[in-house]
């Protein structure tokens, strides 16, 4: 990897993690709806439309929004909580951090499905069968945190996004019955596997997830807990039912056609290619020992800038960020930031001289501390799924402190 790519996979090691799950639009409606309840006689009508996904990154996720149709000439209106201001003073900051407020806008649907519609990106409209109190009751809870001095809140890409407001919204009409019946069901994900499927267009992007996230990304999701995806959240409650049986669900209409690609299906990395790779890598690195000491220094060189980069954004993620999905990462192990401290040692070598005795304790003490890697995959303690990067990097890290650790010159 170059070292302009390592670069661009640091950037998106927070920038994907932290705006990939967005869902969100970052222009505000030129106006926002007005709505306008049913009388009290009268029940609206609630409906989740769901959106499919998009080629730009922080749209593969897809996004949806809570329709009431209380039969005002302007339509329906969309109650989307997918809305942030890119102009807003300090907002880049508070990105950055993991402190981002998004707020919740309602508009006319139509206005809300005119970008989708030009870019080609489907919408599905669920209208559900909620009593006429339940439904009342979401319109008013809907149109009071639409008001500007509650529509904003802290976003939270996994726990508390867009899709998951929708969800909650939902689930408190219904007096928890929608909870009750996903929290006791589970497919086996989890927020990396989800994470690196919708990513996986954009190999930047599910490398930056893959790397960035977490042990927190590895626990067996409930689907409750994976209905932080529009599209999730769209088949649960096409499954789910009333207390008294009935279907949530009582009509389902396509109001877009997706004509950009549909969401990619996921697969679990397999462990040998990964492994060969690295076992090949290895070897190339002893051979190039003895054969060409001044290229394996330029490819060292390069290793370490990348893997010194990378590490210092998972450390910098984790000490000074809210962004809790990039806490404690193994990858630290493998993505050394003590890997900068040997450019100083590849700069020599390069040129044909010897190292400090300092770079070759460094060498060392990076390798042990890849091994170290493997202890949490053989404990079981607080597992994160990353044996394939350890399967990769670390017969590289061990063959280059073998080929120097006892080598004071090239």
């Amino acid at each position: 990897m170059r070292i302009t790519d390592a670069l661009r996979v640091a950037t998106a090691l927070l920038l994907a993690c932290a705006l990939g799950l967005a869902h969100a639009q970052s222009v505000e409606p030129s106006g926002s709806a007005s709505p306008v309840l049913a009388p009290a006689s009268d029940a609206p009508r609630i409906g989740v439309v769901t959106m499919g996904p998009g080629d730009v990154f922080w749209e593969r996720f897809g996004h949806d929004a809570i329709v009431v149709d209380d039969g005002a000439p302007a339509g329906p209106t969309s109650y989307n909580f997918g809305f942030f201001d890119l102009a807003e003073d300090g907002f880049i900051g508070r990105f950055v951090r993991g402190e981002m407020e998004y707020m919740l806008v309602a508009l006319p649907l139509e206005d809300d499905l005119r970008y989708y519609r030009e870019v080609g990106r489907g919408a599905r409209l669920q209208w559900l069968d909620l009593d006429p109190a339940q439904a009342r009751s979401l319109a008013v809870a809907l149109a009071e945190n639409a008001k500007p001095e509650n529509a904003r809140y802290r976003y939270d890409y996994y726990t508390d996004n867009c899709a998951s407001r929708v969800r909650d919204a939902i689930d408190r009409a219904l007096g928890g019955q929608l909870r009750r019946q996903l929290d006791v069901r589970s497919s086996g994900d989890t927020y990396r596997t989800e994470s690196v499927r919708l990513a996986s267009p954009a190999a930047w992007m599910r490398v930056g997830f893959d790397l960035g996230l977490g042990p927190f990304a590895d626990r067996p999701l409930t689907r409750w807990q994976q209905a932080f995806l529009p599209r999730r959240l769209a088949d649960d409650l096409r499954e789910a039912t009333r207390a008294d049986g009935r279907p949530l669900v009582a009509e389902e209409i396509e109001l877009l056609p997706q004509r950009q690609a549909a969401e990619p299906v996921g697969r679990a990395p397999r462990l040998w290619p990964w492994l060969l790779a690295g076992v090949l890598a290895g070897t190339a690195v002893l051979v190039l020992a003895g054969w060409r000491p001044r290229l394996l220094a330029g490819f060292a060189g390069a290793f370490w800038a990348t893997c010194g980069l990378l590490g210092l954004v998972l450390a910098l993620g984790w000490a000074f960020t809210a962004h809790h999905a990039l806490w404690a990462n193994r990858n630290l192990l493998l993505l050394n930031p003590l890997c900068l401290a040997l450019m100083p040692g590849a700069w020599a070598l390069l040129r044909g001289r010897m190292p400090s005795p300092r770079f070759r304790m460094v060498l060392i003490v990076i390798a042990a501390m890849a091994a170290l890697a493997c202890l949490p995959l053989w404990l079981q303690a607080q597992p994160q799924r990353n044996g394939h990067w350890i399967a990769l990097l670390l017969p590289i890290h061990a063959a280059l402190a073998r080929a120097w650790a006892r080598r004071p010159h090239a």
